[in-house]
């Protein structure tokens, strides 16, 4: 049907993963497209998504081509693809705001950001000019104002956005309110991965109750040796991330668990482990006549491809909305796609509104 023209903020593994995998996929459309929700929605396919704008503080990205900064340290994920096609996009300054956290700096520049001295674009104006019709959102956990500066900018340039962060704007009423006016999508908030530690955590949940069992405690730590890992040792910036995760599990309960018998979020940096995430999670509760059940699992996946695919099904999903005149918090894309949704569902119920939502039947 076209292309979908995206611009992208932050220039960082997930964006470097999304890059990799548009272009495997370009490369590979007559092959089934494993990890995706589908090959085709709406009439659009993964090569079809053209990214024409990109934002980043570091000063080894503002100013280089998408393609290079896409590669350029800190960024460490698995390569995807041998070669990126080389870009005309040249990745712009965004404003730093509250993107980077002190603590970064205290990391030798290889592990962390270096920021750019380069003044800050008029992001609307960015927008306009290239064409864009969705910006998708990878800064930092805990970047707050310079989210909403984000956000703000979409809504003045007329661009639909994808949150991928714990910053919460679809799943708020104002935000979600204001793009709603204007007629643009909004897909949000904190993406899920395909199979990462939060849809493993929820569903083992749910198969507790679903048997009968009575889940009386649980945790799920996480570590990993990227820049987002690293990030959120500053405790500050994750309460949202904690907040996202925690309500993404409570939400399959029938009851949610008293606060001291839930702990789930980042835990720690392990440099080595690079963009690799490992996950340690313990589920504690009680089977027929109260005799003690114990699980626990570890997940290890590559963290950054991990969710390329559902930010390629949210892309699509958005374009189908924008060919439809649809605005404002797409509910049946966010449940199936986010972890902290406008309204939580459960996943298979998530999985059919979006489906339902795709044929039309419903409004979003």
């Amino acid at each position: 049907m076209g292309r979908i023209p995206v611009g992208i903020v932050g220039v960082g593994n997930c964006a470097s993963s999304l890059l990799q995998g548009i272009e495997f996929y370009r490369a590979r459309e007559r092959e089934a497209a494993v990890g995706l929700m589908h090959e085709d929605i709406g009439g659009y396919r993964p090569g079809d998504i053209e990214v024409v704008c990109a934002f980043d503080i570091d000063q080894r990205k503002v100013g280089k081509p998408l393609d290079a900064a896409a590669l350029a340290p800190p960024n460490n994920t698995r390569l995807l693809y041998p070669k990126l096609a080389r870009s005309s996009v040249v990745v712009q300054m965004g404003p730093i705001l509250d993107g980077v956290a002190e603590h970064m700096r205290e990391y030798p520049p290889e592990e962390t950001f270096v920021p750019a001295s380069a003044r800050p674009v008029e992001v609307a104006r960015v927008l306009r000019e290239s064409g864009a019709q969705i910006l998708i959102n990878y800064l930092p956990v805990g970047s707050q104002l310079a989210t909403e500066h984000y956000a703000r900018a979409c809504l003045e340039a007329g661009v639909a956005f994808v949150n991928c962060i714990p910053v919460f704007i679809a799943s708020d009423p104002q935000w979600a309110a204001e793009f709603e006016r204007r007629r643009l999508p909004l897909v949000g908030d904190d993406v899920k991965s395909q199979l990462g530690a939060t849809i493993v955590h929820r569903t083992l949940a749910r198969l507790f109750a679903d048997r009968g069992l009575v889940l009386d405690r649980t945790y799920q730590l996480n570590v990993g040796g990227n820049t987002d890992f690293l990030n959120m040792l500053n405790h500050a910036r994750t309460q949202s991330k904690r907040q996202s995760k925690t309500e993404a599990v409570q939400s399959v309960l029938a009851e949610p668990l008293a606060r001291p018998n839930i702990h789930v979020g980042p835990s720690d940096h392990v440099p080595w482990l690079r963009d690799n995430k490992v996950c340690f999670m313990r589920l504690e509760g009680r089977g027929f006549a109260n005799a003690p059940v114990e699980l626990e699992v570890r997940l290890s996946v590559e963290d950054s491809p991990n969710s390329g695919g559902v930010v390629i099904d949210a892309i699509r999903c958005c374009r189908v909305a924008l060919d439809r005149g649809i605005g404002g918090a797409l509910t049946s894309v966010c449940a199936y796609l986010m972890k902290h949704p406008p309204r939580q569902m459960r996943d298979e119920a998530g999985r059919e509104a979006l489906e339902r939502f795709l044929r039309g039947e419903i409004e979003r």
